[in-house]
């Protein structure tokens, strides 16, 4: 099993990496693989909501194919996520949301004092659209610091990190267990919208 997890912040390995490092960490020594993956390294800012789909676009879209679950990271930007991870969000839970349903995910938010629930809501939004589980810890899936430095002494954010890659690798594991006994993925039932003005 492996757990996909996807850096927002616009600083490949500073403090929203070391989150993310933080529960990969705990994966890893529940059995899950990992991938922390830095979605600014994408070349496609200026092209992907046209619809342009570069070899670097195809690559990410495998790596969520053989993903089992996801944890989404990003910084916080005025009290909202970043805008490299907001783009990368609209564009593939609306292009290719097939390949997150039934997948749990994690979200996590990195903030040097304010504005880490609004983020944390805006990333859930996502999860929830889209069948997907959405794995909790014993608090709010956030972390502080303006350093690495300072992100490492918050230690209830770390101790949060790592219940985050505690309860997804327990989770991963109860779905695999049912695969085993036969219990399938729920049938998802598609239909027309429904417009409030007619």
């Amino acid at each position: 099993m492996k757990v996909l997890l996807l850096n927002g912040s616009p600083n490949e390995k500073k403090c929203t990496y070391t989150a993310l490092s933080a529960v990969a960490k705990e994966l890893e020594e529940n059995g899950i693989d990992t991938e922390i993956f830095h979605i600014d390294s994408l070349p496609v800012q200026k092209k992907i909501s046209d619809g342009y789909e570069p070899e670097a676009v195809k690559e990410i879209i495998e790596k969520i194919k053989e993903a089992d679950g996801f944890v989404f990271g990003s910084p916080v930007h005025y009290a909202g996520i970043s805008a490299v991870m907001k783009l990368f969000l609209d564009y593939f839970f609306w292009r290719q949301r097939a390949l997150f349903s039934h997948k749990p995910a994690a979200v996590l938010v990195s903030c040097r004092r304010g504005g880490s629930t609004a983020a944390l809501e805006q990333l859930e939004k996502h999860i929830a659209h889209d069948h997907m589980p959405l794995i909790s810890s014993g608090y709010w899936n956030m972390i502080h610091g303006n350093t690495v430095e300072e992100v490492l002494r918050d230690e209830e954010g770390i101790r949060t990190m790592k219940m985050i890659g505690r309860n997804m690798a327990w989770l991963l594991k109860c779905i695999e267990a049912g695969k085993e006994k036969g219990i399938s993925l729920p049938e998802i039932e598609r239909g027309n919208s429904t417009n409030f003005i007619r």
